[in-house]
């Protein structure tokens, strides 16, 4: 298996192969090199380039256009704080600079033993639990700064004791 930094560059092979090689196929691909790996890494994006029929200005456009692309690593848990209308009023705000400083980031960022990464969304279609935060697919609601602070922590325990 060739590896190219971190990453098993021979998964893009597979994943070009099974998908085919024309510039219809960007979205496809892209979306399960970052299933994959949780992000585009910039050597499997220029393997694609190699691969294909995709320009790298066509493929870094889509990878840029779409906001579910990721270009740079994210934690293995992604903290999504909702910010629509009510759980703005709620809270979420407060909930947001919270987590923040308990995580040491700030939105967008990941934290430095790459467990966490905090997101602001802007809906997350559950208006009659705000504010409320989506870790993995559990969604935690009705929420306040304490009640996140746990949840994050419970995270951190569950890895402790061996994820």
């Amino acid at each position: 298996m060739a590896l190219a930094g971190e990453i098993d560059i021979s998964k893009v092979d597979e994943i070009v192969k099974e998908l085919g090689t024309g510039p219809e196929q960007a979205i496809p691909i892209l979306q399960r090199i970052q299933g994959e790996f949780r992000y585009l890494p910039p050597e499997a994006l220029d393997r694609v380039c190699e691969l294909t029929e995709i320009t790298p200005s066509q493929l870094y456009g889509v990878a840029t256009f779409y906001s579910q692309f990721r270009l740079k690593p994210v934690g293995k848990y992604i903290i999504k704080v909702c910010h629509g209308t009510a759980c703005h009023v709620g809270g979420a705000v407060t909930i947001t600079d919270t987590l923040e400083d308990e995580l040491g980031i700030k939105t967008g960022g990941t934290t430095s033993d790459g467990l966490f990464t905090l997101e602001s969304v802007a809906c997350l279609g559950a208006c009659s639990l705000a504010p409320i935060v989506v870790i993995e697919d559990e969604t935690f609601g009705k929420l306040d700064p304490k009640k996140a602070l746990q949840i994050v922590n419970d995270f951190r325990e569950r890895e402790q004791q061996g994820g």
